[in-house]
């Protein structure tokens, strides 16, 4: 039962992982990006129009391209959420939280919206479309992890997107830590003009620390469609993952290898009321709480300790004029 919960765990926080590795790159460029969720939702509707006209369209599903075509398509969805934030907070200077927050109802919107729209092309009578055929290559797995008991279940039954998400996250945090351009993306968040002084081209380094983070957070949602959800697209089936991958930023400080085991901590808060018997209703929506409420105790503690590593960038949220430098 644990090594089923614990591979449970690991699958409900793939999602925040992704998100949480892509806000963090994010942020780390003085950008808040409370659009994250909307992003996932445009990275998932993404994947889903990809699959859904590659299936309509081929009498045979070739497995590279089943998989090819919902990536690249939810990459450029997400993408494009990117750029938009950029040019409205970068480029435009927008309130960023505003600007954030406006993201996740278009994302929302949009995702529910063609989504409705491709449920009714399949003729089906509720908001909500079937893509068994080309999950079943998202969802396939080592064909040896059955062999290996528990370590097999726990650690080689993933597909190959769980696999990504901790690859991206440990090359996500060597970059920020060990390479100039790392360093440099870091100095944009800490104080933009002194980078920008320093010869750092302050804009460039925010669209693309905010548009590859995109790109890595919509992947979240294709993950969950495609993978945990089976292949079955719900409108508003997303829930409150969004705001756990941003709330994970927080519990992780900022360093995308904290958010690997944050993850699984929040996926296994996050399911874990089903594993307790006789529990109501209300009973289950008081556990799904755990994430957020282990954030803040987690946020007070390291209020209180003052650690300049556990907080955030230094101009995080604030947009950059250079004629007040």
């Amino acid at each position: 039962m644990w090594a089923a919960f614990i591979r449970r765990a690991i699958m409900q926080g793939i999602p925040l992982l992704y998100g949480s590795t892509g806000e963090i790159l994010t942020e780390k460029s003085g950008n808040l990006n409370l659009g994250i969720p909307g992003i996932m939702y445009v990275g998932g509707i993404g994947g889903v129009i990809g699959a859904f006209l590659y299936e309509q369209h081929a009498s045979t599903l070739n497995p590279l391209l089943a998989v090819l075509i919902p990536l690249l398509c939810s990459m450029l969805g997400s993408l494009l959420m990117g750029l938009l934030y950029c040019f409205l907070t970068v480029t435009m200077r927008a309130n960023q939280n505003v600007t954030g927050l406006a993201m996740t109802t278009f994302g929302v919107g949009v995702g529910n919206f063609y989504g409705g729209s491709l449920a009714k092309l399949a003729g089906s009578d509720v908001p909500s479309i079937n893509l068994t055929a080309t999950s079943s290559y998202f969802r396939a797995s080592l064909p040896f992890a059955d062999k290996l008991g528990w370590f097999g279940e726990i650690f080689l039954s993933h597909s190959f997107l769980a696999y990504l998400a901790i690859i991206m996250a440990l090359v996500s945090s060597f970059f920020l830590v060990k390479t100039h351009s790392g360093l440099r993306l870091r100095a944009v968040g800490e104080s933009p003009a002194t980078a920008d002084a320093a010869g750092v081209n302050v804009a460039r380094y925010k669209y693309f620390a905010t548009c590859i983070g995109s790109v890595i957070a919509g992947l979240g949602g294709l993950y969950y469609v495609m993978d945990y959800a089976n292949g079955v697209w719900s409108n508003d089936g997303f829930g409150d993952r969004g705001w756990l991958a941003i709330a994970l930023v927080i519990f992780a400080v900022w360093k995308p290898n904290y958010s690997i085991l944050g993850s699984i901590l929040f996926g296994g808060l996050y399911i874990i009321h089903n594993y307790i018997p006789n529990l109501d209703v209300s009973g289950q929506e008081l556990f799904k709480m755990l994430p957020y409420v282990v954030t803040i105790l987690f946020l007070i503690v390291t209020s209180i300790g003052k650690k300049r590593e556990a907080q955030p960038p230094a101009s995080l949220g604030l947009p950059y004029f250079r004629e007040d430098r």
